[in-house]
């Protein structure tokens, strides 16, 4: 069992662009990993990002060393951890970029920059989604974009019109479990995730399938027009849009069982990505406004919903102030179908429920055996039931493996964490990092 695996860069970019990995991100420059997505072979899939800006340097600067520069990498491990491959888009709006790495040539180019999520899909396809129910598949060893759906961001901006979805997740059996956005919402010009749909027919380079809406997170987006109907996202048999959409929305459901809450306090509200608790059952984030000064108390919810659009509950046990997401915007929640278990990770603590929604563990991360996963973001369930993190400035994965009961957790994840320093002081030997940002130069690059 592997606990650490480092995301490294390419040296190639690193080389090309000169980049001063002891540099720290204030002066322009910085890497983040977004997403993790394992196959049921348990090869992994990282996205991530690096970008520079060179303040005051011109825009058309020839030289690689001195110009701005934005990439999008999609990275893929062995089971292992070793490096196998990496996928490499450039954000279009660098006009200068290298063309090995980039530019402004045809492919995902400034598609792919706006990608926030990665799925497997059954036949092995890797899924990258993000805003603006941008789609975009790519084969397994990431040598090839084989579809390509995007929709413009904003509500009267020109450019494509062929959507799909801004998140995927699957099912045991194949079904695709997706979000889609809305215009209006709150006003917002700006297309917002308001839908969570399911398929009944596979995603392929040659079809979309039409998706089943089965709840709205908002019920009422405002100003919409006919043009704005989505044709491929469908309730009832008909067009999401307009008045057109499930209800009661998610937010009226938990005013509802709230008597201490109002409507306002799920006003501009944002949906978060699904989870599949099992093949009928899913677990939808829902959370309240983010205020600059600090959300700490905001409300938010878990909610469970079925594949039937029925609104089953929502997980209990966290207290709004005491565990609340809303510090570091740790929203992000994983769950593993085989076994039925649900986890969450935030600043406060790991917790895990029942799929009944029964908070069945909470680590307590003021502990100082859990005290570093405070470091982590929870980032994929694999298909084995291991949970995946990522630290947040060392570049580093975390799996801590499934334990027998939910009663273990507490116990698996104190052991992985300790293997998993031992094996990040082995790591930092063998690959000499610099100020933690690993780089590779075995796995072949190819441009997206």
């Amino acid at each position: 069992m592997t606990y650490a695996i480092p995301v490294p860069l390419p040296s190639a970019l690193v080389e090309h662009h000169a980049i001063d990995l002891d540099r720290k991100y204030t002066q322009g420059w910085g890497m983040h990993v977004n997403d993790v997505a394992t196959a049921p072979s348990g090869e992994l899939y990282v996205l991530s990002r690096v970008h520079r800006h060179t303040y005051g340097v011109a825009d058309d600067e020839a030289d690689p060393a001195k110009a701005d520069f934005s990439y999008v990498l999609v990275s893929r491990h062995a089971p292992d951890g070793t490096p196998l491959a990496v996928g490499v888009s450039g954000q279009t709006e660098y006009l200068r970029q290298d063309t090995t790495f980039g530019g402004r040539l045809p492919g995902l180019g400034e598609d792919l920059w706006w990608a926030q999520a990665l799925c497997v899909l059954p036949d092995g396809t890797l899924a990258a989604t993000g805003a603006g129910d941008q789609t975009h598949l790519v084969t397994p060893d990431l040598t090839t974009v084989t579809a390509r759906h995007a929709m413009p961001r904003r509500r009267h901006d020109d450019g494509p019109h062929d959507p799909f979805a801004s998140s995927i997740s699957t099912t045991p059996a194949g079904r695709l479990l997706c979000t889609t956005g809305e215009f209006g919402l709150y006003s917002y010009g700006s297309l917002l995730d308001n839908i969570v749909s399911i398929t009944d027919q596979p995603l392929t380079p040659y079809a979309k399938p039409v998706l089943r809406a089965l709840a709205a997170m908002e019920a009422e987006p405002v100003r919409q027009t006919e043009a704005e109907l989505r044709p491929g996202v469908l309730y009832q048999g008909e067009p999401v849009g307009m008045g057109h959409r499930p209800r009661p929305s998610l937010t009226e459901h938990l005013t509802e069982l709230e008597p201490t809450a109002r409507l306002w306090d799920w006003r501009d509200a944002r949906l978060g990505r699904p989870a599949v608790v099992r093949e009928d059952l899913f677990v939808v984030p829902v959370y309240g406004h983010i205020y600059r000064g600090g959300s700490r108390g905001q409300r938010f919810a878990f909610t469970l919903i079925s594949d039937q659009g029925e609104f089953v509950g929502q997980l209990g046990g966290m207290h709004l102030h005491r565990d609340s997401p809303f510090t570091g915007h740790c929203f992000e929640i994983v769950a593993d179908p085989v076994s039925e278990r649900i986890y969450h990770l935030n600043r406060y603590g790991l917790f895990a429920w029942t799929a009944t929604g029964v908070r069945a563990q909470r680590l307590d991360l003021e502990d100082k055996r859990y005290r570093l996963l405070k470091h982590f973001t929870l980032a994929d369930c694999t298909p084995a039931g291991d949970l995946i993190l990522v630290h947040r400035t060392q570049h580093l994965l975390l799996r801590i493996p499934r334990p027998d009961s939910l009663g273990d957790l507490g116990q698996a994840a104190e052991d992985a964490l300790r293997a998993y320093a031992k094996e990040r002081t082995a790591l930092k030997k063998q690959w000499s990092p610099a100020s933690w940002h690993w780089t590779d130069d075995t796995a072949p690059v190819h441009r997206l």
